[in-house]
């Protein structure tokens, strides 16, 4: 059992207290979490919903919300506590939550008080509850005094954002594997594999990628496939390039000629959908040889001190299992003889029949060791069997990044009903995907809902609705730096509606607009396109038709963009909904050790920023 102590953990008591504050805020601001914007008009949802004027709404939310002070970027940082919110603003010390019910008309439910509304949406963010563990903490006491692991970044192979995400989230992973003693790791949801990729060639854990999608995972073996072949020749270039450095400082004069060393081109690792798709591998191409030219010369030099020479016979024996390591991920038929690879070094009969017996002992354990990742294809529920998909299934640890709708919810229940799994790592997404037990008002006793999971939640029936999960997808910390809504394009969709409806009679239609207005030249290419995509007869309806109710809603644009604002401001207060009550379903299992929300993510690079965290 591990003997360092993993940080103070919120209490079930708080967590559930927290979870019924921001419910009680949520619901009296659910008829505007609810609405959605392609009815803004033929609804008339300003009028039903909102008292003050556009203008009045943000200038309220610059000032006092979540806008006036955008969240700190960085992803590590601890998140301001209620206190420093409190003190920002004295008046809530003395007051509890019902203040903040005046934001709305307690008969007609609008919204009359912009700035306690903006106020409240700031308090009842995770930021201000005060409900998360920093990271730090979390990372320093599951490593110890152990140093973390060095080598590559991501970015090397993958985009800023996911390169963001994949660094941050392997470096816990692995902590956590470290800490629970295991090295067998099941990502489910695995999609492209970028995160399995990586946790098994940077780390050296054992993992198994399940998804639902047969293409995502023949993608994600070829992908790995390739990056395999390249990975540990560009960590042992980099290895031995400061190796080599090392030596030059210890030697007392500079050496006299350079050696130019063959490097790999990055370009290929770049992308790895690039990469060639050869079957052997020169293995000169791929080891820099500037640094065994180096120990050659110092080695030989008559000039070099005793304890010079014994610590170069060291480094070189180091730079031997670098290049091992190399062998350890090629094809077995990629491995030359080492008298041929090296044909810019003198070897001694002795050191290549060394070299060449470890060769061959590499090539025998080659199909066991080099491929750590195992793509499978699976569709997982929380009924889901796992010794049915792994059949060598040991204690492992469960994680997810960014899985999407119920699957993190099932993350968690899988989690807390197989004892093989130690720990999980879940950070979800998409919450407009999660299934609702209470928004239909259909008995399906048998089935197994996304939402709510805790009890509490569960005894109040609680239901956002999908338009509510929408909602709870934005990204505000985007918008606070700088980052615009797409207005004009939700301005068209909603006076499209108003087109479908008066011209046509249609309010319900199976069939979406999609990504038609980044094709269209105009509005009425728009209407036209669209018109098209419903199958809705667009000849019927001439151009300056078009233009006229174009010119009828064109001034009121502001009040869309106040309104999806407002949805912008309300977003955090959903999705503290949806992660307190995963938390506090993990707080009321009883084979639980430990288990908090940390703040993983920079939310602007990745908005969906948090994950659930849980160890047995």
């Amino acid at each position: 059992r591990p003997s360092r102590a993993l940080p103070a953990q919120l209490p079930p008591a708080a967590a559930a207290r927290a979870l019924r504050r921001a419910a009680r805020f949520v619901r009296r601001a659910l008829p505007l979490c609810r609405a959605h914007t392609v009815e803004f008009f033929t609804r008339g949802l300003w009028e039903r919903l909102v008292a003050p004027s556009p203008d009045a709404v943000l200038e309220a939310l610059r000032a006092a919300g979540p806008l006036a002070r955008p969240l700190a970027a960085g992803s590590g940082a601890a998140a301001a506590p209620c206190a420093l919110f409190t003190k920002s603003f004295p008046f809530l010390l003395c007051a509890d939550d019902d203040i903040f019910s005046s934001a709305f008309c307690e008969n007609s439910e609008k919204l009359i008080n912009v700035h306690l509304f903006a106020l409240a949406a700031k308090y009842y963010s995770l930021s201000n509850l005060g409900v998360c563990t920093p990271l730090e903490d979390v990372l320093e006491a599951l490593k110890g005094d152990s140093e973390g692991a060095t080598g590559i970044k991501p970015d090397e192979f993958m985009n800023n954002k996911k390169s963001h995400e994949v660094q941050m989230m392997s470096e816990l992973v692995d902590s956590i594997a470290n800490y629970c003693g295991i090295k067998q790791v099941i990502d489910i949801g695995s999609g492209k594999g970028y995160l399995s990729s990586f946790l098994s060639m940077q780390y050296n854990l054992k993992v198994y990628g399940i998804d639902s999608s047969s293409s995502n995972t023949n993608g994600a073996h070829e992908r790995n496939r390739k990056l395999k072949k390249h990975w540990r020749a560009y960590q042992s270039r980099g290895k031995a390039n400061l190796k080599s450095q090392s030596l030059e400082k210890a030697n007392d004069r500079p050496v006299e000629s350079e050696i130019n060393c063959k490097t790999i081109n990055e370009e290929l690792l770049n992308n790895a959908s690039s990469l060639p798709n050869q079957d052997q591998v020169i293995i000169q191409d791929l080891v820099p040889s500037c640094g065994f030219m180096e120990m050659a010369t110092l080695k030989t030099s008559t000039e070099a001190e005793d304890d010079l020479v014994t610590g170069t016979q060291s480094q070189e024996t180091k730079l031997s299992d670098d290049v091992l390591a190399i062998l350890n991920v090629l094809p077995a038929d990629a491995v030359e003889d080492f008298s041929s690879s090296y044909n810019c070094v003198e070897l001694c009969e002795e050191e290549k029949v060394k070299r060449k017996m470890t060769s061959l002992q590499t090539k025998a354990r080659k199909s066991s060791e080099s491929n750590l990742y195992f793509p499978l294809t699976s569709c997982i529920t929380a009924e889901t069997e796992l010794n049915d998909i792994i059949t060598d299934l040991e204690d492992c640890m469960m994680v997810g990044l960014h899985t999407c709708g119920d699957l993190a919810a099932n993350t968690l229940r899988i989690f807390t009903a197989k004892p093989e799994i130690k720990a999980v790592c879940s950070v979800g997404c998409c919450y407009h995907l999660l299934s609702e037990q209470f928004e239909n008002q259909e008995e399906c006793h048998d089935q197994v809902w996304g939402f709510p999971m805790c009890q509490y939640l569960k005894d109040k029936g609680w239901c956002c609705g999908r338009n509510a999960r929408m909602s709870a997808c934005l990204a505000l910390e985007r918008v606070a730096v700088g980052q615009m809504l797409p207005t004009e394009s939700l301005f068209y969709r909603a006076v499209l509606q108003v087109i479908i409806e008066e011209i046509y009679g249609v309010t319900k239609s199976d069939r979406h607009v999609g990504k038609t207005f980044s094709k269209s030249s105009s509005f009425v290419d728009y209407v036209r396109r669209s018109l098209k995509k419903l199958e809705l007869d667009d000849s019927k309806l001439p151009d300056s038709c078009i233009m006229d109710y174009y010119e009828k809603y064109k001034h009121r644009m502001n009040e869309l963009e106040a309104f999806n604002m407002l949805k912008v401001v309300l977003a955090p207060c959903i999705e503290v909904l949806i992660l307190l009550d995963r938390l506090c379903y993990l707080k009321e299992q009883e084979n639980i050790a430990w288990s908090g929300l940390v703040k993983l993510f920079d939310p602007v690079k990745s908005p969906r920023c948090y994950a659930v965290i849980a160890l047995k």
